[in-house]
């Protein structure tokens, strides 16, 4: 297969979580469709931040196993700073958005209102700031996927390249309803162009992911992506998390995180049997 068709395939797999965003455009969901879409998200996404710290771990606990202690402390420390920024940037993150918001509500003239009006339509919300960061954490997961696409097929497997692409591509799929969950849990309906925006924050990195690694074989780039990525959805579970206790729907909430963590673990299964 050409790198070319490869590379087509990438693109296939991380598009396919526009299937999940077009139900952020719900109309008047009702308090209990509310809280289960947030709920299924947060199961989605707990489910993520395990699957990308296992796979950020095993090179370096590969490297525990045989004494390699280079590769050890280089992983290690990368995985922490990935972490660390990926979780903590974003809080600082947060914060600066919502003071340029509220510089903006204060001065609607001013400089601080076109600062935030030349922000993208998703972050001009608390839901859609939430949206954006699912979108950007799960977008830095899908770059270190397409690496592992790109990897399998630089080294000839090209039926794992192939299995990966339709078990990432699943897994897509389920990414996109987590990424406008926010959305929808809060009454707010996302333009097509908010969606289009997301979907390529989101998806668009797979495609990238491929290109490089069909070129570039690195443990150390793979785990600086995938630790940014479990830090920034870890950030965003928190806020889910307290979203969803807001609600008061405990039982609902509950039964909708275990939907969302066994949403997860099937559409990773061809991922898994694929040796990924």
């Amino acid at each position: 297969m050409s790198s070319t068709n490869i590379a087509l395939l990438g693109a296939i797999a991380g598009f396919t979580i526009y299937l999940g965003l077009p139900i952020g455009r719900l109309r008047t969901p009702t308090p209990r469709l509310k809280a289960g879409l947030n709920a299924v998200a947060i199961g989605i996404l707990l489910f993520l931040v395990w699957d990308v710290l296992t796979h950020a771990w095993e090179p370096i606990d590969e490297g525990l196993s045989k004494h390699h202690w280079g590769p050890v402390v280089s992983g290690g420390a990368v995985l922490v700073a990935g972490l660390g920024i990926g979780l903590v940037g974003l809080v600082y993150y947060d914060g600066w958005i919502a003071r340029r918001r509220q510089a903006a509500a204060q001065r609607p003239a001013g400089p601080g209102a076109a600062a935030v009006t030349e922000l993208a339509p998703a972050v001009r919300s608390q839901a859609g700031s939430l949206a954006l960061m699912i979108a950007t954490g799960i977008g830095l997961h899908n770059f270190a996927e397409g690496l592992a696409i790109g990897n399998s097929a630089a080294q000839g497997e090209l039926s794992l390249a192939v299995l990966l692409i339709i078990g990432f591509g699943l897994h897509n799929a389920t990414e996109g309803f987590g990424i406008v969950a926010p959305l929808a849990a809060e009454g707010e309906r996302p333009s097509w162009a908010t969606l289009l925006q997301l979907g390529l924050i989101g998806g668009g990195p797979t495609f990238l992911g491929t290109l490089v690694g069909q070129h570039l074989v690195n443990d150390t780039l793979s785990i600086a992506f995938l630790g940014l990525a479990a830090g920034s959805i870890l950030y965003v579970v928190i806020e889910l998390l307290a979203v969803a206790r807001k609600t008061g729907l405990k039982n609902l909430t509950t039964s909708c995180i275990f939907l969302g963590l066994i949403l997860g673990f099937a559409t990773d299964a061809v991922v898994t049997a694929a040796g990924a």
